[in-house]
């Protein structure tokens, strides 16, 4: 039996009134006893409005309101704080769009069961993405080629935002010092985590790109996660990666 009892659920939401009932609904029905913490941008759409209606009759569904899109990275920094103080083991970041299957959330927590942190791989055993136009999947190939080879971490899919990590992970890394908030905090923290000799392993999953509501990628955060890797490399040469 896994420890879905343990486990916290991190969903960031920003205008995702298309999606956010059906993935309630679903995780829901499969996982009773997991958690789950949805943290909202001050979405206009009244999303967080559907998930005040759903914690009437679901004692274990958190939310936490913020005003404005104040950004991906502090969104799970929020949440990472709500996890520790609440003594949750198994800390999970997951989309709200069914880009990611809520189905392979198992596999996550197995898989934490003998390491600290799990990465849903979309590079593992070929490439498992679907709907995605060739432009946008050689970028985020080619990120993970670049990541690799600057900052030496053998992490195929070093962007990727569906994870699990066991609470002595989050507890290793200094929250106050993530300079990252978009595209590369996903890579900021595998890094850290890594660097630390933590056991970090990456289990495959299916990416599928969202079909209702929109995308929050924009080419200024690809950009971003370009130099926080130099800045990571150069941290951790100097002693100073926190």
């Amino acid at each position: 039996m896994l420890p879905y009892n343990k486990s916290l659920l991190i969903i960031p939401t920003y205008n995702e009134i298309d999606n956010i009932k059906k993935m309630l609904d679903t995780l829901h029905g499969l996982y009773p006893e997991l958690s789950v913490l949805i943290i909202d941008d001050g979405s206009p759409d009244g999303t967080a409005d559907i998930v005040k209606d759903y914690q009437k009759n679901w004692p274990t569904l958190h939310l936490i309101q913020r005003e404005g899109k104040l950004g991906l990275g502090t969104a799970y920094i929020a949440g990472f704080r709500f996890a520790l103080e609440k003594a949750y083991e198994y800390i999970f970041e997951m989309d709200c769009d069914f880009s990611h299957d809520p189905n392979d959330i198992p596999t996550l927590l197995e898989a934490a069961q003998t390491n600290d942190l799990i990465i849903g791989s979309r590079y593992i055993n070929g490439i498992r993405i679907i709907n995605w136009p060739m432009r946008r999947l050689l970028l985020s190939y080619f990120a993970g080629v670049y990541t690799r080879i600057i900052t030496g971490m053998t992490v195929l899919d070093a962007t990727g935002g569906f994870k699990c990590f066991k609470r002595n992970a989050l507890e290793s890394l200094n929250l106050d010092k993530v300079f990252s908030n978009g595209y590369s905090f996903q890579i900021e923290l595998n890094f850290k985590v890594w660097s630390k000799g933590l056991k970090v392993k990456e289990v495959p999953i299916v990416f599928t790109e969202r079909r209702d509501g929109e995308s929050k990628m924009s080419g200024g955060i690809v950009f971003e996660a370009v130099f926080a890797v130099i800045k990571l490399r150069l941290r951790k040469i100097f002693g100073i990666l926190h």
